[in-house]
Parts: structure tokens; C-alpha cells; sequence
């Protein structure tokens, strides 16, 4: 007996692994660049504008695809939709990569590419939040931990891709669109093999029934969605764009370049980490303590922010403040998987988290362009208004974000 209960404790640490490794994956396939941007600047002959739509056109994909992906994953089932969609990020490493070797103008390759990993994201990424909430749906404990661990995992990707994307681009440039190929494919096999989705299978709802349902879940539950959803679009804008702004300040202000700048950017990124884990661990589904983090973080995140930009030329003050900033990213991320797959319906839920992450890859999408154009001559004023907008959605966290009510008319399954 002792045998049989080991041996479904290791399919379930290997299941777990699987569908953590598809966050790390597709944040490596995203974030690894943003050091290298500058190297590509050089290399292509583009400027710092057209760069940063290597970041933004694979965020722009998956903005649009996302909900798509998410119906077709309440409808056909989630591994159906994750397979492909990883074997599409899979091609699209190979063609950005061998645009960028063989091709002498190799930008719109690139651009190309890009989109079709973005489009591999979107329907990767985001169906692991349903389908974690489709494995412990009796248990908020265990889903909340799992997330926890899910959003861990998204953000060691962003700790180790600065190192990795580095490291790897000073071997030669382009050989991180290749690398996302092959994560890609480590992937693909530990989801064939080792994540069994639950057998009890519902009958599939209708498209207009669906339709219908979303609508409904909308109407009833709106007001907090959207908050949650204003939330994960305001915390990524702020970190891609910090990101973007640290990689080009730290080689142009500081000159630290290649491998070094990147262990220096992954210091804010372990900081956001760490805070990611501890806040998953401890959450466990409370909704009071869930409020209450998200209210912490927001006044931190909008306070600390403001900082970025005044200490711009002071290395040390800069890794601290973008460190503070990162502790609060990382807190609130886990808390904004939770609210939303513990109360929402496991037939919208698919649905639901897709409308969520399309809301955080538009923040993906729009802070490197928006950065690159402000950071000459309006950074402060940019950090400024990021602390004031982070005031207003606080303002709406207290106001919408209302723990007695949320999840009351949807009745979870």
C-alpha cells in the first residue's frame, strides 16, 4: 500500500513539475531577451523603439489569441489546447532564430517568429491556472499552494532569464531564439507524459449557452473581475517597463554589460521570487488575507515607484528601490491567480483566466515601448503618474473588491 501511495505522490511532483515548467518556459521565452535587446540594436541596425516590439509583438499575439484559447480549452479539454500551442512557440523560436542567422535584414523574420510564439503562449500559459483549479477543486488550500508554486515558477523565469539570455547571447546573438525552442520541447514531453487530467468529464457546453454563462458571470461578478484584471495589466506594465528601463540604463549609465548586467537585473527579479513564494504558501484560499495583501502591496508598489526614476544614476538606491518594487509585484501575483480560479465556475473558469491573462500581457506589451519612449525626457514624470494610477486602483481594490460577496453568486464547482 505504502508503495502505491509513494508512487502517486511522485506522479503528482511530476505533474506539478510539468505544468510549472510551462510558466518557466514561456517567461523565459519573453523576458530572456530583454537583455539582449541592446545587443540586437546593434546587430540588426534598429532602434531602441523597434526593439522593444520584439517584447511587444509576441505580447500583442497572446493578448488576442488568449481568450480564444481559453473557450477552446473549456470546450475540448485543457492538454488538447496546451500540446499544439507549445509545439507553435517551438516553431517560432526555430524562425526567429533562423531569420536572425541566415537572413541579412532579419527583423521582420524576427517579428514573425515572435508572433507565432505569442500565439504559442496564449494558449500554453494561461490554461494552467483553470487546469489547476480543474485538479484541486475541492481544495482551496491545495489550489492556492499550487498556484503559489505556478507563479513561482513564472517568476524564477524572470529571474533566471537575464543570466540565461546574457550568457547565452555571448556565444553568439541570436542563440536565444533557438534555446526557446528548445525549453519548448522539454516541456511538450513532460506534459505528454506526466499530467493525467481528471477522467470525470463534463458534457460540453454549447457556444451559445457558453456565451451566455460568460456573459452572465460577467454581469454578476464584474466589478471585481475587472478590478483583478486592471490589477495584473497595472503590476506587469510596471515591471516590464522597470525592466526594460534598468536593461538600458545599467549599459548605457553604469556600463555594465553582457553577463554581468545580468546576474545585476536578476537582483530585483529574486526579490519578486521569493516574495512570490512565501506569499502562494501562505494565502491559502483566506479572502480576508487576500484583500488585505492586495491592499499592502498596491500602497507599496505605488509609493516605491516613484523612486525608480530619482535614482536613475545611483546604482545601489536603484537595485533597492526596483528590489522593493519587485517584493511587491511578486507579492500580489500569486494573490490575483487565487481570487479569480477559487471563485469562478469550473465551466467559465478556463474563460475567465484567459480574460486575466490577456489583461497582464497587455501591461507586458505596452511597458518596453512606452518606457523607450519616455525615459529620455520624462522618466519621473512617467514613475510619477505610475505611483498615482497605482493610487487609483487601490482606491478600486477598497471599493469592488468585496470578500463576503465575491464568488457568492457563482456557486463553484
Amino acid at each position: 500500500m505504502g508503495n502505491v501511495d509513494n508512487r502517486e505522490d511522485n506522479v503528482s511532483l511530476w505533474c506539478l513539475i510539468s505544468l510549472a515548467s510551462i510558466p518557466l518556459v514561456m517567461t523565459l521565452g519573453n523576458s530572456m531577451l530583454i537583455p539582449v535587446l541592446p545587443i540586437l540594436e546593434k546587430n540588426v541596425g534598429i532602434s531602441s523603439f523597434q526593439s522593444s516590439m520584439i517584447i511587444t509583438s509576441y505580447s500583442v499575439a497572446a493578448i488576442i489569441l488568449i481568450p480564444v484559447a481559453g473557450y477552446l480549452s473549456d470546450r475540448f479539454g485543457r492538454k488538447m489546447v496546451i500540446l499544439p500551442s507549445l509545439i507553435l512557440a517551438l516553431i517560432g523560436g526555430l524562425i526567429a532564430g533562423i531569420a536572425s542567422w541566415k537572413m541579412e535584414n532579419p527583423y521582420m523574420g524576427i517579428i514573425i517568429g515572435r508572433i507565432l510564439q505569442g500565439a504559442g503562449a496564449s494558449g500554453a500559459m494561461p490554461i494552467v491556472l483553470p487546469l489547476v483549479g480543474d485538479l484541486y477543486k475541492d481544495d482551496d488550500e491545495k489550489t492556492s499552494s499550487c498556484l503559489g508554486i505556478i507563479e513561482t515558477s513564472n517568476t524564477f523565469g524572470k529571474v533566471l532569464s537575464p543570466i540565461l539570455g546574457s550568457l547565452l547571447a555571448a556565444f553568439l546573438w541570436f542563440l536565444p531564439f533557438f534555446s526557446i525552442s528548445a525549453f519548448s520541447l522539454i516541456s511538450i514531453v513532460l506534459i505528454f507524459f506526466f499530467v493525467k487530467v481528471p477522467k470525470e468529464k463534463d458534457e460540453p457546453v454549447k457556444l451559445k449557452e457558453f456565451l451566455t454563462n460568460v456573459k452572465t458571470t460577467f454581469k454578476q461578478e464584474g466589478k471585481w473581475l475587472f478590478t483583478v484584471f486592471l490589477n495584473g495589466a497595472f503590476v506587469m506594465l510596471i515591471l516590464f517597463g522597470a525592466l526594460f528601463f534598468l536593461s538600458e540604463n545599467l549599459e548605457k549609465i553604469h556600463d555594465i554589460k553582457g553577463v554581468k548586467k545580468g546576474f545585476v537585473l536578476a537582483i530585483p527579479l529574486l526579490m519578486l521570487c521569493i516574495a512570490s513564494f512565501i506569499t502562494g504558501r501562505k494565502i491559502k484560499g483566506d479572502m480576508k488575507l487576500i484583500k488585505k495583501l492586495m491592499i499592502i502591496c498596491l500602497i507599496v508598489l505605488s509609493i516605491s515607484v516613484v523612486f525608480v526614476g530619482y535614482t536613475a544614476e545611483k546604482l545601489v538606491l536603484l537595485l533597492v528601490v526596483t528590489s522593493i518594487v519587485g517584493v511587491a509585484i511578486g507579492a500580489i501575483l500569486p494573490v490575483l491567480d487565487a481570487i479569480i480560479t477559487e471563485n469562478i465556475r469550473k465551466e467559465e473558469r478556463g474563460t475567465v483566466t484567459s480574460f486575466y491573462s490577456s489583461a497582464r500581457f497587455i501591461g507586458v506589451a505596452a511597458g518596453p515601448p512606452v518606457m523607450s519612449l519616455v525615459m529620455e525626457k520624462y522618466l519621473n514624470v512617467s514613475y510619477i503618474s505610475a505611483g498615482v494610477i497605482g493610487l487609483i486602483i487601490l482606491f478600486l481594490v477598497f471599493k469592488f473588491i468585496q470578500i463576503d460577496k465575491i464568488g457568492q453568486k457563482n456557486s463553484v464547482t
